[in-house]
């Protein structure tokens, strides 16, 4: 952010910045837009379901961490891309880090979910 601004000038220049970050996520990222989609049809799901409160907001918030990862995933490579586009062993790792990052949340994700639906079908 631009120095100079400040209070809650410098909240809503930062909301504004993030919203741009969203749009450009959406626009030119398309496992971004895939992920939002299965968020937005599990979401309703885990609300919907006879569980306590807790254990939703960690089915949610399992979700929410699969979008957060694929953001700074998308910095990553975005930041690499910029330096250069020739091919660096550096570059490479950088972005399959990343990758790495994206692929073990989104088995958390599996995981937590399984878990909570196979312990509602035994408690049921």
């Amino acid at each position: 952010m631009k120095p100079g601004y400040k209070g809650i000038q410098r909240i809503f220049k930062a909301t504004e910045f993030s919203i741009q970050g969203l749009k450009a996520a959406w626009k030119n990222e398309a496992a971004f837009r895939q992920e939002v989609v299965l968020v937005l049809i599990l979401v309703p799901f885990a609300l919907l379901m006879p569980i306590a409160l807790l254990t939703k907001l960690i089915l949610i918030g399992s979700l929410l961490l699969i979008l957060i990862v694929e953001l700074i995933n998308s910095a990553i490579e975005a930041v690499v891309d910029r330096v250069g586009k020739e091919h660096h062993e550096l570059s490479g790792q950088a972005k399959d880090i990343g990758s790495a990052a994206v692929l073990l949340t989104l088995i958390l994700a599996v995981v937590t979910w399984f878990s909570v639906i196979i312990d509602f079908i035994i408690q049921g």
